[in-house]
Parts: structure tokens; C-alpha cells; sequence
């Protein structure tokens, strides 16, 4: 079995992977899935972004440092290139038509895999500027993109290609599904990092990585954003990077060296789940939705849970 990080004194742990630190991740049947964390590939550089696709029974997901664009077969368990080079990708989410979304931080763009493997470029720049090094993406039912822009890909050419930024911000923004314009829907962060929707549409959840907070900021129905407000502040230096809901509106959020936190509705901190290595990134994938993929400095990890993700598109 695989454990996870230091266990904090008079806080219950199950199985070494579940931490209980409010009654509501006990209650809220969060601690009843599987007692063992499975490794699925562990010769990644810096894995980053996964996403399940339900229609090919696969999860794909990123090697920044190594420029590539992994698959693992849930069917089979093998593991391949799904795309070399992929332009330093990062985050990965699907469309209302199913279709790949890819921000590719190393060639400061969004991109849309077509169903016939062509690649269409979505957004590269704002207001005539390059952007900085798109991190990762949430599409709403009006098939408009919210992406969030730091400049991660463009501090050294470790995870793209070091280069000063033409914005001079890190921003998120919304591209049109219409006009494919790029508008600036948020700004002030230090490093806007994962988005999210709410199941309901009508928030939208960024984490800021360098600020140690995640925000929420209400939708507008001309799909503008609210100034946002703090939803959860990491304590001790725990810094976010992407965050994902389940179907009774918990968010998770990988907190880098402090494992999967689980957050309630109404911002409490109620759990977390404890991982051997710095968490990058998680999603909920699987046939019924249950199960977490985790991407973990060189690895990919997979966790059977009692819970559920909020529903796919």
C-alpha cells in the first residue's frame, strides 16, 4: 500500500489515505472507497492535467518537461504517447462536442483537437499581445472557454520557452464561441491557475498558486465575472494548483505537498487525501464518475472513491 504525507496528531487518517479533519468527510460518505492508492505510470518529469475522455475509455494527460501528451487505457492499462511534441501542454478539459481543449503553455496557446485529429488554434493572443502560457481551461454549456494565463511557461525553458511576458499580467479570460474573441474577464491575480465551474453555472473557481487562495467570482449572463471573493486560504505555505467538484458540491483541490484537499460548500477545509508525492492535478473519471485520477510530480495515481464527480457535459 501505498501511504501518504505525515499524519497530523488527533486527526483520524483510514487506510493511510483519508484524513478527517471536520465530521462532514466522515459523514459525507467521503472515506469509503479504496483502501489502496494505485500507481498506474511513474516515468513522468512534472505530469500535469489530467482528463478522462468517457467515449475512448482513456485518460489523458501531460508531461510538461518532456513535451508530450500521454494516454492510459483503462481497458488495458497500457500506457502511450498520445502526442509528441505537445507544445509543453498543461491543462486538458473536453467540449460540448467532446473535443479535446488543450492549453499548450510552451506555444502560449488554446488549442481543439478535431474529431479527425487535426489541430485548430483557439486563442494565442490578447488585444494583439502573445499571451503568457495558457494553464488550464473550463468550458460552460454555452460552449464559451475560460482559460487562465499565467506566465509559468515563459519563466524558463523548463516547461516552455523563456521569454518576457507581452501582457505584463497573469489573467484569465473568456474566448467566444461565436467571434473567437479573447476578453479579459478577471485580473489581479499573481498566478491564476486551475478553473472551474460550478455545477450550476453561475460561479466560477480560480485558484491563485502563488497567493495560496482560491477564488470565486459570479457569472454574469453577458458571462463577464464578479470581482471575486476568497473562498479557502491555504495555511502554512499550502499553495492550490487545479480544483474539481463532486455531485453534492464538495471541491477538491490538489494542494501541491499537502496531498487532495476536500473542501465543503461553505469553504471549510473537511478532509484531504494523503499522496506520496507533490499533487499537481486531479480529475474524476471512470464509468461512474467515481474515480480520481491524480498526476503527482512523475507519476499517475488512480483512487476508487465512495464519492462522485459533478456530472460530465
Amino acid at each position: 500500500m501505498l501511504t501518504g504525507i505525515d499524519k497530523v496528531p488527533g486527526v483520524t487518517t483510514v487506510n493511510g489515505i483519508y484524513e478527517t479533519l471536520d465530521d462532514r468527510f466522515r459523514t459525507g460518505r467521503c472515506t469509503l472507497g479504496d483502501a489502496r492508492l494505485e500507481r498506474l505510470y511513474d516515468d513522468c518529469r512534472w505530469a500535469e492535467g489530467p482528463l478522462y475522455v468517457p467515449a475512448w475509455r482513456q485518460l489523458i494527460w501531460s508531461d510538461i518537461p518532456n513535451d508530450r501528451l500521454l494516454r492510459w487505457d483503462e481497458t488495458t492499462g497500457a500506457v502511450g504517447v498520445f502526442r509528441l511534441p505537445a507544445g509543453n501542454s498543461n491543462g486538458n478539459t473536453l467540449d460540448r462536442e467532446g473535443r479535446l481543449i488543450t492549453c499548450e503553455q510552451g506555444n502560449r496557446r488554446v488549442t481543439r483537437t478535431e474529431h479527425d485529429g487535426r489541430v485548430t488554434v483557439l486563442a494565442s493572443h490578447y488585444e494583439g499581445r502573445r499571451l503568457n502560457s495558457p494553464n488550464d481551461a473550463a468550458v460552460r454549456s454555452d460552449g464559451s472557454i475560460y482559460f487562465s494565463d499565467p506566465d509559468f511557461g515563459i519563466l524558463t525553458d523548463y516547461e516552455g520557452h523563456r521569454a518576457e511576458s507581452e501582457i505584463g499580467a497573469c489573467n484569465v479570460y473568456r474566448l467566444d464561441p461565436v467571434t473567437g474573441e479573447v476578453r479579459l474577464v478577471a485580473d489581479g491575480f499573481e498566478g491564476p491557475n486551475g478553473v472551474i465551474f460550478s455545477p450550476d453555472e453561475r460561479r466560477l473557481y480560480v485558484s491563485d498558486s502563488r497567493a495560496a487562495r482560491i477564488h470565486v467570482h459570479e457569472v454574469r449572463d453577458d458571462g463577464t465575472l464578479s470581482p471575486g471573493e476568497v473562498f479557502a486560504e491555504g495555511k502554512d505555505g499550502i499553495h492550490f494548483d487545479n480544483i474539481r467538484f463532486d455531485d453534492e458540491g464538495r471541491l477538491w483541490a490538489a494542494a501541491l505537498d499537502d496531498g487532495v484537499h476536500c473542501y465543503d460548500p461553505d469553504g471549510t477545509l473537511i478532509g484531504r487525501l494523503l499522496i506520496p508525492e507533490t499533487v499537481s492535478n486531479i480529475a474524476f473519471g471512470g464509468p461512474k464518475n467515481n474515480r480520481m485520477f491524480i498526476t503527482a510530480t512523475t507519476s499517475l495515481y488512480s483512487l476508487v472513491m465512495s464519492v462522485t464527480g459533478a456530472p460530465r457535459l
